[in-house]
């Protein structure tokens, strides 16, 4: 019997990605996978159901989830979706395994084996298939262009008839994939551009695109590629810095962000209140909270004469590549999940067993274990 993979329609609010697009349905179809999509799952990004031509084409959701030995997704699953898979089935995507833990429960119970994108590991051989990463840059890349239609400036030097209009100043806080992909963006754009990020490791990277690195004397690599948190002391001595270079800046753009934890808050009200009048704020972090106190998720705040922006699913704006990119890293994985037109689920591979939450009817992850058990015990 072959395997059958199903894309349900995204069903989050304003999102326009596609697990799955035409080109990689090519890729992935054959004798040994059938693939069903539902009607008008990709038609924000841009393809129609007639595009899908290797795949059939469900219009009830219900129907799809329930067929499905593997079902993909973008988005985190809801618990009436869950109600609605084939038990001891397979799924893949975005799971948010940091909250709402009681849909993990119900997966278990329902012999599911979840694998969370996000807890792809970051090793070299998983790049391919790091969603986090490619999501990023995409996010990377539309902040920039988001802060300069909310700034009352040109980006690059302009000489005319009445005179120079200097180039515009931009600070990019945090140097991970989304903050590099804004580095180079804001260059392109012919801004002046400055990079900060507490994992001194990333200085070199930030110069080659063109930016300087902004230097605060604190070295603060952690593991799996994040940032360790800071000491009450050195969180002093980076605002300290900061605190200067924000005020130059026409454009602050914070990237900081660490899974499963609240974002870390770098920029105060008193940092913003010395900013210059009409100098635009945008933080990537909004939905963790924020880089910045000020930060509203999905708002535009004004203070004291300053925008500050906080966006939320960046990616889905840029819906096309997004899902091109979230494509291919599904594709790589399950090149890796489907041997021999079999489901292989090889817990002796780094990859597989990392990102597996729930699997034989139990919470496979002891990580999530452990926060459902304090969620448990604090509900208690």
């Amino acid at each position: 019997m072959p395997i059958k993979i199903g894309v349900p329609t995204e069903i989050r609010d304003g999102e326009q990605r596609v697990a799955l697009v035409p080109d990689v349905v090519k890729r992935l179809a054959g004798p040994e996978v059938q693939i069903a999509i539902q009607s008008g799952a990709g038609e924000a990004a841009g393809w129609s159901d007639a595009d899908y031509q290797e795949a059939s084409v469900i219009g009830d959701s219900a129907q799809l989830l329930g067929e499905s030995d593997i079902t993909l997704m973008v988005n985190p699953i809801t618990s009436d979706q869950i109600d609605k898979l084939k038990d001891g089935s397979v799924l893949v995507g975005y799971l948010n395994p940091f909250s709402d833990l009681e849909r993990f429960d119900k997966l278990a119970g329902k012999n599911i084996s979840a694998f969370s994108m996000e807890m792809i590991p970051r090793i070299t051989r998983a790049q391919a298939m790091d969603a986090l990463s490619s999501q990023a840059a995409i996010a990377g890349y539309k902040a920039v262009l988001m802060a300069a239609s909310l700034l009352g400036k040109f980006f690059p030097m302009l000489t005319t008839a009445v005179g120079t209009v200097r180039p515009s100043k931009v600070l990019v806080i945090g140097a991970g994939v989304a903050g590099l992909q804004a580095i180079a963006t804001a260059r392109r754009l012919g801004a002046v551009v400055e990079g900060y990020d507490v994992r001194a490791a990333v200085k070199e990277q930030v110069e080659s695109l063109g930016a300087k690195f902004v230097d605060v004397g604190i070295k603060a690599e952690g593991s799996g590629g994040y940032a360790r948190e800071l000491t009450d002391e050195e969180k002093q001595q980076q605002q300290d810095v900061l605190a200067q270079h924000i005020a130059a800046a026409d454009v602050v753009i914070t990237t900081a962000a660490i899974p499963g934890r609240p974002s870390p808050r770098i920029i105060s009200t008193a940092m913003v209140d010395a900013m210059r009048g009409g100098s635009v704020v945008l933080d990537l972090a909004a939905e963790g909270g924020g880089n910045c106190e000020l930060t509203r998720a999905g708002e535009t705040v004004i203070h004291n004469r300053v925008k500050i922006y906080g966006p939320v699913n960046v990616p889905s704006t840029v819906s096309n590549h997004a899902s091109e990119l979230y494509a291919k890293n599904l594709l790589n994985f399950l090149e890796l999940l489907i041997q021999e037109g079999q489901i292989n689920i090889n817990l002796d591979d780094q990859i597989i067993n990392d990102s597996l939450l729930t699997h034989g009817g139990k919470i496979h992850h002891p990580t999530l274990q452990e926060r459902m058990n304090k969620n448990q015990g604090a509900e208690s």
